[in-house]
């Protein structure tokens, strides 16, 4: 006899924003790296209630269904993946497709509170992963929040998060600080979360996976760049503000959220430390940015 699936709802904090995903056990299945971040309803917070409060950030409801149609405002292309940006009448929809193929179709309200994720079959943790990132990236934006696309390391109670793009070698630095640096550890690979100075690992990684539900104060950003030499200066006022927009996620064409991520940036800018280096992939690069950023 065939069991009609079963839906339940989980609910998982990420830089101290709740927000809830109901699906099938079988989608649940694909989400082990929510799960150092899952709030479970039978854990108190030690005075007798439950940890789950009565609102949350945003909810997101998984399922199988017909294609989404829109009309197409943006497209992003990235190493086989692609993001279809569009409108519809029940608010944006995003379309998620890997190497020619979708994977499904985010639909979500217009203050991006509710989001369904309709799947195709194909690819479907990556619908889930992308559709989880833009919901959370989006919902937050105006609330001192930003998803950065960087790696991040911990040493001495702080974190420091390596900025550039694609290929410039986050990773290889952060690695070459695990090698070299005493006392040091990775924080997230490609896609931590910084709030009001703090930055927070997330169930969001790259080619290294780490899923660590861990924050530092932010003590320091460097900005990479490739050279035949290793040399490191302090970047201020309008350099750094550019060099933290490159390296945010969020799409600006929502006033809400273009005005929230540039308060968001300029605090930052002006309150963080930001440093260009230009290296090698070495031990001394990471020797002579660990020495002048860390007084």
């Amino acid at each position: 006899m065939n069991t009609k699936p079963t839906n339940r709802t989980q609910y998982y904090t990420v830089a101290e924003h709740l927000f809830c995903v109901t699906a099938e056990a079988e989608d649940f299945g694909l989400m082990g790296n929510y799960e150092p971040f899952a709030v479970h309803p039978d854990m108190e917070c030690g005075c007798g209630e439950s940890r789950i409060p009565d609102s949350h950030l945003f909810a997101l409801t998984i399922g199988a269904g017909e294609a989404v149609g829109y009309t197409e405002e943006i497209r992003q292309t990235d190493e086989g993946q692609e993001i279809i940006c569009g409108r519809t009448t029940d608010g944006t929809v995003f379309e998620y497709r890997w190497l020619g193929e979708t994977a499904g179709w985010l639909v979500c309200s217009d203050d991006y509170r509710e989001g369904r994720l309709i799947t195709t079959g194909r690819h479907k943790k990556l619908a889930i992963d992308n559709a989880l990132m833009v919901l959370f990236a989006l919902a937050t934006a105006d609330k001192d929040t930003v998803l950065f696309h960087a790696a991040v390391v911990s040493h001495e109670g702080r974190g420091y998060m390596f900025l550039g793009p694609s290929g410039t070698g986050k990773s290889t630095h952060a690695r070459l600080w695990l090698e070299h640096v005493a006392g040091t550890a990775l924080v997230n690979d490609d896609n931590p979360v910084v709030r009001q100075g703090v930055v927070y690992g997330s169930p969001w990684s790259g080619k290294t996976p780490c899923y660590r539900n861990v924050s530092y104060p932010l003590g320091g950003i460097v900005v990479l760049s490739q050279a035949p030499h290793n040399k490191i200066w302090r970047l201020a006022g309008l350099q750094a503000y550019a060099a933290l927009v490159a390296s945010i996620s969020g799409m600006r064409w929502d006033a809400r959220i273009a005005d929230g991520l540039h308060q968001t940036e300029n605090a930052l800018a002006s309150s963080v430390p930001t440093w260009h280096l230009e290296c090698l992939p070495n031990e001394e690069a990471a020797i002579l940015c660990r020495t002048t950023i860390i007084s």
